[in-house]
């Protein structure tokens, strides 16, 4: 009883023995300890498994992963049947278009001065650079003639590669930089193009063109006095619609609208908004500048 109430007054005795046995030992004991460990020779272990318990234990996670793969390759299979290569199934954050304009260098606003070239020139040479694909010998050789006024609708099979109408940059006339290689900016009046968003399978207008004003947004209207448009009364026509996709609508030339600012109050900042007007077109949202209209400044100095 007298043992058995020393064990319970001090229970700590047992476990302080045990550490002072494990402190005692050397580092070469540690050491041969951590030998056999890895490998056993008597056993003929390694971390305290046999060989055929290390083939079971890796045959097991073997098979195991090997199952999560295989289910993981079933799903995105199975995903990827109802997905098209050429159609995006879902397409309700895209629609109305939004629009850019070119040159586009340096943000949205374009400054320059009529008698310092070295200002205007970049514009220049970007216009040229992004009118290279519209050249009219290039557009004869890859597009056809398409009737003017009515939607270009290709049925057939989605996969089959489809026809691409001309546009030719001589449309833009003025602004073609054909007859005037600086496209107007030499003299302050400068051309700017309008470029209204790809959209897969889109008709806008619901049958009539849909066309592009441009107005002073903010300070005197009289700012800006004269804008002119190209092609025709400035509208997009409907031949260039539906877009088939860039797989299959290979050669296709998104329509241009060129805006010759004519006349525009010198040596001041304006910004000057362009809409889209049809039906269906949104250019009214706050929140969102490109969404059927763009905002940009124009900055004319002498």
């Amino acid at each position: 009883e007298n043992k058995h109430e020393e064990k319970v007054q001090d229970p700590d005795r047992g476990e302080d023995k045990t550490r002072a046995e494990m402190g005692s030992k050397t580092w070469a004991d540690l050491a041969g300890e951590m030998k056999m460990f890895l490998w056993n020779p008597e056993e003929r272990t390694c971390l305290g498994r046999t060989a055929k318990s290390w083939g079971l234990i890796l045959l097991f996670y073997f098979i195991f992963y090997m199952c999560l793969a295989g289910m993981f390759a079933f799903c995105v299979y199975v995903m990827l049947l109802t997905l098209s290569p050429y159609t995006p199934t879902y397409r309700d954050r895209v629609s109305p278009p939004g629009v850019m304009i070119r040159p586009y260098l340096n943000g949205f606003t374009i400054a320059f001065n009529v008698s310092q070239p070295s200002t205007w020139q970049p514009y220049v040479d970007s216009m040229h650079h992004f009118l290279a694909a519209y050249d009219d010998k290039v557009q004869e050789e890859k597009n056809i003639e398409c009737v003017s006024g009515q939607y270009f609708i290709q049925g057939g099979n989605e996969s089959e590669e489809k026809k691409a109408c001309q546009f030719k940059r001589s449309l833009l006339q003025n602004c073609s930089g054909i007859e005037d290689p600086t496209f107007g900016y030499s003299k302050g009046q400068p051309c700017i193009l309008l470029k209204m968003n790809r959209i897969i399978g889109y008709r806008p207008g619901a049958g009539v063109p849909v066309s592009v004003d441009c107005k002073a947004q903010k300070g005197n209207e009289s700012d800006l006095r004269s804008v002119d448009f190209y092609p025709g009364n400035g509208t997009f026509d409907l031949m260039y619609y539906p877009y088939y996709g860039k797989i299959t609508h290979v050669n296709y030339s998104s329509p241009l609208v060129a805006m010759h600012f004519t006349d525009v109050k010198k040596n001041y900042l304006i910004p000057i908004q362009c809409s889209l007007n049809g039906k269906g077109i949104i250019n009214d949202v706050n929140r969102d500048r490109f969404l059927g209209r763009i905002i940009f400044t124009l900055s004319i100095g002498k």
